[in-house]
């Protein structure tokens, strides 16, 4: 008879147990308004979905929420069902999930930023400021007018995170730039208005930005839709005192149209994404290569932290009902880098922007949070 090694015997019988746990275990996810394809939040969230799927071999199900009553209504679907794992996206989801997760025991729950009530409950939160700071900089570095705009959705202390971040990496770089902060309301509708913000957008050209940073979940898309439209600004549109400063973009080529629209002293309109690497919606021509409106996108990684608290739970490692909190540190943000910025955020200005992520890590940079 062949002796089988030990060891081979422990390994099959873990994976074994691995596999009747990834079988059995039933996991749900309640997106935010907006859509699974708002190439935001909620998209970062399904590609968590599909990397656990995949790796995993979880089938997870997915509820989209379509008006606000949706949110909690996801919620008590799936506990009904009795998920063993409920994931939510976003803040406002955090008082639905206390109130079910006190009527389910037996089920765990996750709230992507925030941090609900329970022993069965878990916040999976990001530091944002940390990542916007970077952005910020960049912004501040590349500005030619010195204006730059922050369009957040709804005015919360999770969004003004993002505002401030963003501001204080906007002076860090240029003390003497200016920053111009609007917001789209104060309920959760805010991050569905995309009409809302085009308009805000158009505020803040008119007032001499050129950079636009918008952290308004599905929102986001009026500003670059706005900015797309609008392609540059010209010297006789800037307010009184105003004056370019620079013209990152002299020696990128530019397409055809852009080049008829935007004929005299004039300069590039720059969106800057959230979420998700959202650089390729600033591409008006499909062309990599030629002028890209996208300067870079604040991406935080919803999808590994979503795919994180799922593992946990299919291995069976015990729950943390805590905070989790993802930052630079962990690589829970970052900038996008990729070919259609890469003529925007030069080598020169990728290293220093390298030495201000550790400035931040080492605590010598305090990003502040309002």
């Amino acid at each position: 008879m062949t002796k089988r090694p030990a060891g081979l015997t422990l390994s099959l019988s873990l994976l074994v147990t691995g596999a009747a746990l990834a079988q059995n275990a039933s996991v749900g996810v309640v997106l935010d308004v907006g859509g699974r394809k708002d190439r935001s939040f909620n998209q970062a969230a399904m590609a968590g979905v599909e990397r656990v799927k995949k790796e995993l071999g979880v089938n997870i199900d997915v509820f989209d929420s379509k008006v606000d009553a949706d949110r909690e209504r996801g919620v008590q679907l799936f506990a009904k069902q009795k998920k063993d794992l409920i994931v939510t996206l976003g803040f406002t989801f955090a008082d639905a999930v206390t109130r079910t997760a006190q009527q389910t025991p037996g089920t765990n729950f996750a709230v992507i930023d925030a941090l609900p009530s329970g022993a069965n409950t878990a916040g999976l939160t990001f530091r944002e400021q940390e990542g916007s700071f970077l952005v910020g900089y960049a912004a501040g570095m590349q500005s030619s007018t010195g204006i730059v705009g922050f369009v957040g959705g709804m005015e919360s202390d999770l969004i003004r995170k993002f505002g401030a971040g963003f501001t204080a990496g906007v002076k860090f770089a240029c003390p003497n730039c200016t920053v111009i902060s609007r917001y789209l309301g104060k309920t959760p509708a805010a991050f569905n208005d995309i009409a809302g913000a085009t308009k805000l957008a158009g505020g803040l050209k008119a007032k001499g930005a050129d950079i636009i940073y918008a952290a308004a979940g599905a929102s986001g898309r009026g500003v670059i839709s706005f900015v797309n439209r609008a392609q540059c600004i010209r010297a006789s549109e800037l307010p009184a005192g105003v004056k370019f400063r620079q013209d990152i973009a002299a020696g990128v080529p530019k397409s055809p149209a852009y080049q008829k629209a935007c004929a005299g002293n004039t300069r590039p309109l720059f969106f800057i994404g959230v979420d998700n690497n959202q650089n390729d919606l600033g591409d008006t021509d499909k062309n990599p290569a030629t002028l890209n409106h996208g300067l870079t996108s604040m991406v935080k990684l919803i999808d590994t932290a979503l795919f994180d608290v799922v593992r946990r739970q299919v291995k069976g490692e015990p729950w943390r009902a805590n905070e989790t909190t993802y930052g630079l540190e962990n690589g829970g943000v970052t900038y996008a880098l990729d070919e259609y910025n890469s003529k925007l955020i030069p080598k020169t200005l990728q290293d220093k922007l390298t030495k201000i992520e550790q400035m931040i890590v080492t605590r010598v940079i305090k990003v502040p949070v309002k």
